[in-house]
């Protein structure tokens, strides 16, 4: 397999202009009392009054006004007059505006890697063919039978699979001429709004993991995914899945979070890491 390795950008400096709104967003939550007034203010059913605020946080009008503006000031609240009365509302732009201003600054959202590099020069991944089903289907049904991979219970014959994935994204690899692992990418949703969003599937045959297979499949999987328009791939897998977390991470997934008790698997609930790849080609 030829493989042209594409070059990771170098991440930018955070620019000053947002290094410095950030800083006033996080002084002004320097003091507890403020942090404590915001969670307030977010979590009631709707406006409420500065005498209500206090009231509920056991301090004075006074000193509820004037950490009121601070917060104002930096735009986590919003301050309606009615009459004599002022109304507080949580601005919902900082809702998400925050976390992101968090993401931003730990380097959450910095660009990631296109693709894994290092991609072993005696793994050849190809398009999968008609001969290949029988070892596709064989690898699969490994992976359910070891409840590491799949929370399905049932092994899923051609016609499903076939039917299930599409057909520009699906590969196969090779050592020595053997079929030993597969990659697949299924469609999201029908909707034509996420015809760029696909949901992917790697399996490794277990004794040749370790040897850059998962690697050059992934390298395969999310390349020809540029090429072909697909915006956002995602797939989930379990948290003590370290080897499959890291080979998604090097192929510029990055983690959205924990889908808690997601399903109940073998008796057990179990949890999942939904993981995201956007495309900076698209």
């Amino acid at each position: 397999m030829t493989t042209t390795v594409r070059a990771a950008r170098e991440p930018e400096l955070l620019p000053d202009s947002e290094a410095a709104t950030y800083a006033d967003w996080f002084a002004c939550l320097a003091e507890p009392s403020r942090v404590r007034m915001l969670h307030a203010v977010a979590t009631a059913p709707g406006p409420i009054t500065v005498g209500e605020l206090a009231d509920r946080l056991r301090i004075s009008q006074s000193t509820c006004s004037h950490h009121l503006r601070k917060l104002a000031d930096v735009g986590f609240v919003l301050l309606r007059k009615e009459g004599t009365t002022t109304l507080v509302t949580v601005n919902a732009a900082c809702c998400t505006g925050l976390p992101h201003a968090a993401d931003v600054v730990m380097g959450v959202l910095l660009p990631r890697p296109c693709c894994p590099d290092d991609i072993p020069a005696d793994v050849t991944v190809r398009a999968l063919e008609d001969r290949d089903w029988r070892v596709v289907v064989r690898l699969y049904a490994a992976g359910v039978a070891a409840g590491e991979a799949t929370f399905d219970a049932d092994v899923a014959e051609r016609p499903a699979l076939d039917a299930r994935w599409l057909p520009d994204h699906r590969w196969v690899a090779e050592v020595d001429g053997h079929v030993v692992g597969w990659a697949a990418a299924s469609p999201m949703s029908s909707r034509e709004s996420y015809s760029g969003v696909a949901e992917t599937s790697v399996y490794v045959d277990a004794a040749f993991r370790g040897r850059g297979v998962g690697r050059a499949l992934v390298y395969r999987q999310v390349t020809a995914a540029d090429d072909a328009g697909l915006w956002t791939l995602q797939t989930s897998t379990f948290p003590d899945n370290r080897a499959g977390l890291a080979l998604h991470h090097s192929a510029g997934f990055r983690t959205l979070g924990i889908r808690e008790r997601i399903t109940r698997h073998r008796g057990e609930w179990r949890d999942t890491v939904l993981l995201e790849r956007r495309s900076q080609v698209v």
